[in-house]
């Protein structure tokens, strides 16, 4: 037998139209909690990897615990260089591509900036006595630190819009050809530097560039200066993604590709600007290895740094469909995976399991973004 319900008058009295705005309250508040959530999750996560490692040191090494200044300090300079690199990847990944390219990149601008302030021909050019002639007669002597510095950023520019044009030109994914650049610029990141370190030595080097990730010297500073200018950056490309027709125009792109070349979006010219965008942001995060390794260009630095970068803008809340990511996320994603790092180094994990752990996070974060993503698109397809 049925229960019983009994219904009021004005239930059963209800029209068509007051059912309709029911059912888009609810939707408006799934949203919204949806929302709320996507902006929450990466504290979450941050919260929760702090509270992991500060537990596993109060257990086992109560007489050495994590979170110390001198600790905390580290971490905000790492993050400094995954955190600049996590910015020019966010808004590549919201555009719907990768880029495998962006730790060899690194290497590569941090190698040119050495070799440009070195103030040296490079041994490499020892077997083209032309190109040794033209690159003398440049006067590298007198090559302000400021112009050298303007020189890495538009080489990254460059490095980064070659890949957009072999994306578009050619018509190959992303992954495809940022994995070939990834060896490319890894090789001439090598042979620049004859295949080792390159140091600079005496005055050449400014202040101002070597002491971007220093210990801060006043209270009131609280972090080095690297720290804060990823934080100002962030904010400007915050205001360029969500108040610009460029970035509402990367959005377009990487929620549906197809609509927005309908909509007249020139897709190819957008794709090179976002990946020259994101060659910016390597070529600085390369200015700041630079300066994290003692004023010297290492062509092995930066190797796995692209993974990193990702996992820092997927579990920011973007996704690598595209079409979705944040660059408040990015950063905390950023600080999250260095704070990880950090704590592995600290506990004296081995290097094996440190890549076993991150290698873990890195598949349940994508894993979890997937499944987000399949949620959405069951709950939009009713």
């Amino acid at each position: 037998m049925a229960p019983y319900v009994e219904l009021t008058v004005g239930e059963v009295n209800m029209t068509d139209d007051q059912r309709t705005l029911g059912s888009l309250g609810a939707r408006t508040a799934q949203t919204l909690a949806s929302r709320a959530w996507s902006f929450l999750a990466p504290f979450v996560g941050l919260l929760v990897v702090l509270s992991v490692i500060q537990a596993y040191h109060l257990i086992w090494k109560p007489d050495n615990p994590f979170l110390k200044t001198h600790q905390l300090q580290l971490i905000a300079k790492q993050t400094a260089i995954v955190g600049v690199g996590a910015l020019g990847m966010t808004v590549i990944i919201v555009s719907g591509g990768i880029d495998l390219s962006a730790g060899s990149l690194i290497a590569l601008t941090s190698v040119l900036l050495a070799v440009l302030l070195r103030r040296e021909v490079p041994a490499c050019l020892d077997d083209y006595p032309r190109i040794a002639a033209a690159w003398q007669a440049l006067a590298l002597d007198r090559l302000p630190v400021a112009l050298a510095v303007f020189f890495v950023l538009l080489a990254g520019a460059a490095a980064g819009a070659l890949n957009g044009v072999l994306i578009t030109g050619l018509r190959l994914v992303p992954f495809i050809v940022t994995l070939g650049a990834m060896l490319i610029y890894r090789g001439m990141a090598e042979w620049l530097a004859d295949q080792k370190k390159v140091m600079v030595v005496g005055d050449h080097v400014p202040d101002w560039l070597t002491t971007l990730l220093d210990a801060p010297t006043s209270p009131w500073q609280l972090v080095c200066y690297g720290v804060w200018i990823v934080v100002l950056l962030g904010i400007l490309l915050a205001a360029v993604m969500r108040y610009t027709v460029f970035g509402r125009y990367v959005f377009a792109i990487g929620s549906n590709e197809p609509t927005a070349r309908l909509c007249g979006v020139n897709v190819p010219r957008m794709k090179i600007a976002i990946y020259a965008l994101g060659g910016v942001f390597m070529a600085l995060a390369g200015i700041f290895d630079f300066n994290n390794l003692s004023a010297q260009g290492n062509p092995t630095s930066g190797e796995g740094l692209e993974l990193d970068m990702i996992a820092a803008v997927v579990i920011g809340g973007g996704s690598l469909s595209g079409g979705r990511g944040s660059i408040l996320g990015s950063i905390i994603g950023a600080l999250t995976m260095t704070t990880l790092r950090s704590g592995c180094v600290y506990a004296g994990m081995s290097n094996p399991v440190q890549k076993l752990l991150i290698g873990a996070i890195i598949i349940a974060a994508v894993a979890i973004d997937q499944g987000l993503h399949r949620g959405r698109k069951q709950r939009h397809s009713f």
